[in-house]
């Protein structure tokens, strides 16, 4: 309730617009909370969801990466590239993918990082530059047809159709989230810092299990888990591990908060600036085979403005500041859910795909603008 009084809304914005949302959708096509509908959307934000955890690594440190998009649909001309037309082995087109990533974001981070050009403009050269060599490289059919046999191809096909893997699932998060808290509290009453109550952490724990089974449930009536979407919580576990519980993470989000106290503290700004773009680059480029995947094929609408749009504002709808120093994977995973739940509801209400872009612009403009507030509100509580 502190942290709420003095303006740091964190994830509930987007928590409560979910909600509504939600509610809305429902209220106007009682079939958008159908078991098919919820699984379709499940899978359909994966992609976009890969791409925007890239992002929340370089808006964290205070930065911005506007070739996302083009990055994610260049590296995966590559890997269809090397697969389809060359016959390379379908594993090494995707190391190939992964690597041309990781390598676009450390020339775009060294750049900024070390020759001091703004993110701004790097990643805007970058997003001309990496999409014409992607139409480039596609040559001149323009798009290339994924083998369906392929293990690209299965990433947003396959289920696993046995119930007990979900309710697995669910089981596995609910005690892993309990045993976390559990810890924390014992860490920190050992240290004589606050912590939180045992009976908040039961009502906290209690609320986890009921949306992992309530997910599995409803998973569970159509065709079952999805492997992307297992993918994606394995990424946003690992990547959320990463932030909060290393000292690599902890560094990423001194920075947001201050680049020259960083420094001043002995911590490489530059290279951590760098490995932040590396991370944006090699995510897109995750999220670029599975936007493929999703379609079967990669073709010039790859690498959109609007999936640039989208990403961006799932993170920053979701929790992540655009001044840097806040936000969680988990906030990329909640501004996701907003984000296809808008182009869901509009799909069922046959609206013009215009207006959702129309609908997502005023609610990333509301999240920016309820981010400056917050801010606002935390510097007079001393709090920023």
């Amino acid at each position: 309730m502190a942290k709420l009084r003095s303006g740091e809304l964190g994830s509930l914005p987007g928590i409560i617009l979910v909600i509504l949302l939600w509610a809305i959708f429902q209220g106007l096509h009682p079939q958008f909370l159908s078991p098919r509908n919820l699984s379709n959307l499940s899978v359909d934000i994966v992609g976009t969801g890969m791409i925007a955890l890239g992002i929340a690594f370089v808006l964290l440190i205070g930065q911005v990466d506007l070739s996302v998009a083009s990055v994610s649909g260049f590296t995966a001309a590559v890997f269809a590239v090397l697969n389809v037309n060359n016959g390379v082995p379908e594993w090494l087109a995707i190391v190939a993918a992964l690597l041309a990533g990781a390598a676009i974001g450390a020339v775009q981070g060294f750049f900024s990082a070390r020759i001091g050009i703004p993110a701004f403009v790097v990643t805007l050269a970058g997003l001309l530059a990496w999409n014409g060599l992607m139409l480039y490289i596609l040559g001149a059919s323009g798009t290339i047809n994924l083998h369906e046999e392929g293990l690209v191809h299965a990433l947003t096909t396959y289920y696993f159709h046995d119930p007990a893997v979900a309710y697995g699932l669910a089981a596995l998060s609910v005690a892993a989230f309990l045993l976390m808290s559990y810890r924390d509290t014992r860490r920190r009453r050992a240290f004589g810092v606050l912590s939180r109550p045992l009976s908040v952490i039961a009502v906290r724990t209690g609320a986890v299990a009921l949306v992992a089974f309530a997910a599995a449930y409803v998973l569970n009536r159509f065709e079952g888990l999805p492997l992307a979407v297992l993918i994606f919580l394995l990424f946003v576990v690992v990547l959320d591990f990463v932030l909060r519980r290393t000292f690599y993470g902890r560094k990423i989000y001194s920075i947001g908060g201050g680049a020259e106290a960083a420094r001043r503290a002995g911590i490489s700004v530059v290279w951590l600036r760098i490995s932040a773009f590396m991370m944006s680059g090699t995510l897109a480029a995750v999220g670029g085979l599975f936007l493929a995947s999703r379609v079967a094929a990669v073709g010039q609408t790859s690498g959109s403005v609007i999936l640039l749009i989208n990403a961006v504002a799932a993170a920053v709808i979701g929790g992540v500041s655009l001044f840097g120093g806040r936000g969680t994977t988990w906030s990329v995973v909640l501004g996701m859910l907003v984000i296809q739940s808008i182009a869901s509801g509009m799909v069922l209400l046959g609206i013009p795909t215009p207006m959702q872009s129309v609908i997502t612009g005023g609610v990333l403009l509301a999240a920016v603008a309820l981010d400056s507030l917050s801010r606002l509100s935390q510097k007079a509580h001393g709090r920023a």
